[in-house]
């Protein structure tokens, strides 16, 4: 337990800009067990508690409030078992992504969930929040990786549901409760995955677009023409492509000329040499037909990592544009262009000197924003005007962060009175005390 002076400022808040404080205490347990007696205690007297992992989040759900607990799990890491035969592995939910990403490596296998925060996340916040990451194209989010999961209720109660099999309809499938709900049903302790054979060889382009009705072709026809093997779609429209080469300066544009939008692909396949032949037949058929203006192939894995790392280069933009509206969102790919023109106007028009960076990954839906003025000021006008835009487009106010604190007024722009309704029913029969991340989502 760290109490006092010994609760270090990194327990105050997760990434988002939600205003942290310190918790009375910070519990550490190591095992389940220990973390279920924590629970049992904590519901007999009525304390809250705040779930804490690696503490990437954004949106506050890991941010404590006043009076409230923290109940870290990174002592509880580690890597129970990989089983090659039938592809899974268990971990406890503290081992950091990356940890089981490198694991699943070592045994020619490959966790298909990647993120750019692989190095601190952790597994069990992944789970908690069904993060998405670059691979939802091809492998879907993270609810589709897990096979079963260990969780500790608020009681204390541990429920057991590591199961191993692809298939088992024997009843509810009760780790659904828990994935995606964001610490207030139940703690997460331990995962059961489902890994994928390594593939043998990675394909990655650069490619640039006039128009954004032209991406949407080149989408659907490269899902047509590369089939499973297209596992990334990363859409960047031109000012976030080149305010990232402005803040990195190591860092060139790999396309002689500009467009308005620039997209990152990238193909991986179960033959080295075939594959490479279809990625580039591909990419050339869409520049013959002109849907497609230019393109360059990475012929290195370090090629390829400095592709990934313009798209990834919001993680420098967070550090130097100053107070800013940071959005995680979904729309009907058919409306995403309208969505971004009109977006882009509306807040020019009400904002002196607004910028609107726009990047994501396309094909399954989800894009992020950052509208930023370059000076102090409340962006919280801003994030209103950006959910309530949201649901005139009839989309989705978080894709893959979770709504924490930050997003909980705005969910019935996203979900029916009925949804939140039930969503309540099973918060108040699974936490009657509500000490679990209390605030959190409804």
């Amino acid at each position: 337990m760290l109490l006092d002076e010994r609760v270090g400022e990194r327990y105050h808040s997760d990434w988002s800009s939600a205003i942290g404080c310190a918790p009375s205490a910070v519990l550490r347990p190591k095992s389940t067990q220990q973390l279920s007696e924590v629970m049992a205690l904590c519901h007999e007297h009525h304390q809250p508690v705040v779930i804490q992992g690696g503490l990437t989040g954004l949106a506050g759900g890991a941010t404590p409030v006043l009076g409230e607990i923290a109940i870290s799990l990174e002592r509880m890491t580690g890597i129970e078992d990989i089983e090659p035969t039938g592809m899974t592995m268990v971990a406890h939910a503290g081992t950091p992504l990356q940890v089981l990403q490198d694991a699943a490596l070592e045994h020619n296998l490959f966790l298909p969930l990647d993120l750019g925060a692989r190095g601190s996340c952790h597994i069990g916040g992944n789970v908690a929040t069904n993060a998405g990451g670059t691979e939802v194209i091809r492998y879907g989010m993270t609810r589709s990786l897990v096979l079963g999961l260990e969780a500790v209720l608020a009681d204390g109660t541990v429920v057991n549901a590591m199961n191993r099999l692809i298939k088992n309809n024997s009843g509810y499938d009760l780790k659904q409760l828990f994935i995606g709900s964001e610490g207030t049903l139940g703690v997460i302790t331990r995962v059961v995955l489902k890994l994928q054979p390594k593939p043998l060889s990675y394909h990655t382009a650069l490619c640039g677009f006039s128009d954004y009705d032209s991406v949407v072709e080149a989408l659907n026809r490269l899902k047509s023409s590369l089939g499973s093997g297209l596992t990334g779609f990363e859409l960047m429209w031109d000012n976030y492509y080149h305010r990232v080469l402005e803040t990195a300066s190591d860092l060139a544009s790999p396309l002689q000329q500009s467009h308005r939008f620039y997209v990152l692909l990238e193909f991986r396949d179960s033959q080295a040499s075939a594959g490479s032949e279809r990625f580039e037949s591909a990419l050339f058929e869409l520049l013959e037909d002109e849907k497609m203006d230019d393109a360059v192939i990475a012929q290195s894995h370090q090629e390829a990592a400095n592709f990934w790392r313009i798209r990834d280069g919001v993680a420098e933009l967070l550090q130097c544009l100053g107070p800013l509206s940071n959005q995680d969102i979904s729309l009907p790919i058919s409306k995403i262009g309208e969505f971004a023109d009109v977006l882009q106007a509306r807040l020019k028009r009400d904002y002196d000197n607004m910028e609107v960076l726009l990047f994501g990954h396309l094909g399954d839906n989800n894009i992020h924003a950052l509208a930023y003025t370059g000076r102090q000021c409340d962006v919280e006008p801003i994030n209103s005007q950006i959910m309530h835009m949201i649901g005139e487009f009839g989309g989705a106010i978080t894709a893959e962060h979770g709504v924490g604190v930050l997003k909980k007024k705005y969910l019935p722009l996203s979900r029916s009175a009925s949804e939140i309704d039930l969503m309540k029913t099973l918060k108040s029969a699974m936490d009657p005390r509500n000490i679990l991340n209390p605030g959190r989502v409804i």
